[in-house]
C-alpha cells in the first residue's frame, strides 16, 4: 500500500515538474517576442543631437523606444539649450562640436550619431574630429554642410521654408527669436499632439545666433570617410523638400529613407522613427 502511494506521489511530482518547465519556456518565449530583445551584435549606441529651438527633452520618446530594444542612448544637451545657461556670447559651432565629441569619447565602441536640422551641421563637425568613433552619421531632416559652409549659408538656399521668414534677431544679435508662434508651430511641428506642441512653446528659448553663422571645416579623409544616411521628412515646412534632395545629391548620400512627418518626427512619430533608426543602424 505504501509502495503504491509513493509511486503515485512520484508520478504527480514528475507531472508537476513537466508543467512548470513548459510554462517557464512559454513565458520566456513570450517575453522575448514582446520586447524583441536583440542579440549583442545588434545592440547599438545612439548619440542624439537636437536642432534649433529644441533641446534634449525632444528625444525623450525616441530614447525610451530605443532603450526598450536593448540599445544604449546618449542625448546631448547643447550649450544655450534646455536648462543650460551658458551665455550666448560665448557659444560657437565649435562649442557644440566639442560638447558632442565629449559625449562620444568615453563610450565603448563606435556610435550611431544622429543629428536633427541644425544638428546635421554639428554631427558633421564632430565626425571631422573623431571619425574613428562613429559608425554612421544619420541626418534627420537635417542640414549637411560642405567644407566652409555655415547653417545660414545653406538655409539661404531654401525657398520653401516657412520657418526662416519668422526669424527675429535680438538687439545685440546674439540670439534669434520668432515673430509669430502660431506660424512657428505650423512650420515646426504641425502633426504633433497638442501636449507636445505646448511643451515646445513652454520650453522655447531664443536660439544662440553665432553658431548659425560659423562655417565648419571638413575633409574627405575624416568627415568624408564616415558612412552617412539621410531621413527625409516628407511634410516638412521648416526645411524644404527641394533643399533636402539637393543636400542628399550634393553629398552623394545613397542610403536615403523617408518618414511622413513634419520637421519634428521625434514628437509626432517617435516609434516609427525609432524603428527606422534601428533598421538603419543594423543594415
Amino acid at each position: 500500500m505504501n509502495h503504491s502511494i509513493k509511486r503515485v506521489q512520484r508520478i504527480r511530482s514528475l507531472f508537476a515538474g513537466l508543467v512548470l518547465a513548459t510554462v517557464s519556456t512559454l513565458a520566456l518565449a513570450s517575453c522575448t517576442e514582446d520586447h524583441q530583445i536583440p542579440d549583442e551584435a545588434k545592440r547599438k549606441t545612439f548619440v542624439l543631437v537636437n536642432g534649433a529651438f529644441q533641446a534634449a527633452y525632444g528625444w525623450d520618446k525616441v530614447k525610451a523606444a530605443l532603450e526598450a530594444k536593448g540599445n544604449q542612448v546618449v542625448v546631448v544637451e547643447l550649450l544655450g539649450h534646455g536648462t543650460d545657461q551658458t551665455n550666448p556670447a560665448g557659444i560657437t559651432m565649435d562649442s557644440y562640436r566639442d560638447k558632442v565629441v565629449s559625449a562620444i569619447q568615453p563610450l565603448q565602441g563606435k556610435v550611431v550619431l544622429v543629428g536633427h536640422s541644425l544638428g546635421g551641421i554639428i554631427i558633421s563637425a564632430a565626425a571631422e574630429v573623431v571619425p574613428e568613433k562613429i559608425e554612421r552619421l544619420v541626418y534627420l531632416g537635417a542640414f549637411v554642410p560642405q567644407n566652409g559652409e555655415s547653417l545660414f549659408a545653406i538655409a539661404g538656399q531654401d525657398t520653401e521654408s516657412e520657418l526662416s521668414p519668422l526669424f527675429v534677431p535680438s538687439q545685440d544679435h546674439l540670439t534669434v527669436g520668432i515673430s509669430d508662434f502660431e506660424k512657428f508651430q505650423n512650420a515646426f511641428c504641425a502633426d504633433a499632439s497638442q501636449q507636445d506642441k505646448k511643451a515646445v512653446l513652454d520650453r522655447f528659448r531664443p536660439e544662440p545666433a553665432v553658431p548659425l553663422t560659423n562655417p565648419v571645416t571638413l575633409t574627405s579623409a575624416k568627415f568624408g570617410s564616415v558612412s552617412k544616411s539621410y531621413i527625409k521628412t516628407l511634410q516638412d515646412k521648416a526645411l524644404g523638400k527641394t533643399l533636402q534632395n539637393k543636400l542628399i545629391t550634393d553629398h552623394k548620400i545613397t542610403d536615403v529613407h523617408e518618414i511622413d512627418s513634419s520637421h519634428c518626427p521625434f514628437l509626432s512619430k517617435s516609434q516609427e522613427l525609432s524603428d527606422l533608426l534601428i533598421s538603419i543602424a543594423n543594415q
